[in-house]
């Protein structure tokens, strides 16, 4: 499963903010080292630590809460835990604070307590979009996609103008093979943001496909959409992707109605005749 990326409903979490906290092991200054030369020695990765102050008994919620943003902001993930906790000591069964320290366990890789956390804000505020939207990134996460997308439509049910929480729904139907609904989530993404795809590319979130031929089906079908709605860079962008990937049908690109236009671009011609090495995932 951001701005962070999440608790705006970028999809995913999109989302790489995914990998953001390395996988560690609990041995602070254990160093295991190959028996060949200094250049192939290897450290464990030190734990997590708390690197400020506790929090302030005397701070207020609002400002405990700005300054758990801060230090979630430099990735200082357990201080931001400690502050998080403590404005929501003052502000019990706040919707906003319990969505936002699911974020932060969502961005240690703690789905459990993350699943949790956004629970709590639901039931806090059964109109949160942003918390159904980040259930359903954990779900996706966990790769019950049908279970994210009741996630993802609930958010919508509350929030129809975000284009992360269609781009979300996109991915999860796309994992679950449901080609033409992820097509049509996708399109409506796009529509209410052409960049949805560019943000979500840099922040890492991918949609989790289950094979490499999905993944250059997937590439293809977003230069659809981004043919259809002329924008020919970011259309171009994903048919190298998709040929990268070894898609199968790029034939197709000669007679889907979608890539009329593009197929005048000069670029179009240039692209197809690079026949470009299909690269193994």
């Amino acid at each position: 499963m951001a701005k962070c990326a999440l608790e705006m409903g970028v999809w995913g979490v999109s989302m790489s903010y995914r990998k953001a906290c390395p996988l560690v092991v609990l041995l602070a200054s254990t160093v295991v080292c190959a028996q060949v030369s200094h250049s192939d020695q290897v450290q464990i990765t030190p734990p997590l630590v708390r690197a400020v102050e506790p929090p302030s008994a005397d701070a207020t919620a609002a400002q405990l809460e700005a300054q758990a943003d801060g230090l979630r902001a430099e990735k200082l993930y357990l201080d931001a835990l400690d502050y998080y906790d403590a404005a929501l000591a003052k502000k019990p069964d706040d919707a906003r604070l319990l969505n936002k320290i699911g974020i932060t366990e969502l961005m240690m890789q703690r789905y459990k307590e993350a699943r949790k956390s956004f629970e709590r804000a639901i039931r806090s505020d059964r109109a949160w979009a942003d918390a159904y939207n980040n259930l359903g990134v954990v779900l996706y996460e966990n790769g019950k996609y049908s279970a994210a997308v009741k996630q993802y439509q609930k958010a919508i049910s509350h929030d129809d103008s975000s284009p992360s929480f269609f781009a979300n729904l996109g991915a999860a139907y796309f994992s679950k093979r449901h080609f033409n609904e992820a097509v049509a989530a996708y399109q409506h993404a796009l529509e209410l943001d052409p960049e949805v795809f560019v943000r979500s590319s840099r922040s890492g979130v991918q949609a989790q496909l289950p094979s490499p031929e999905d993944r250059a089906r997937y590439d293809y079908t977003v230069a659809k959409l981004y043919a259809k709605m002329g924008l020919s860079d970011q259309s171009l962008e994903y048919l190298r992707k998709a040929m990268e990937a070894g898609y199968k049908d790029m034939k197709d690109v000669y007679k889907d109605t979608e890539f009329t236009r593009l197929r005048k671009d000069p670029r179009f011609a240039e692209l197809m005749a690079t026949k470009a090495t299909a690269i193994a995932d």
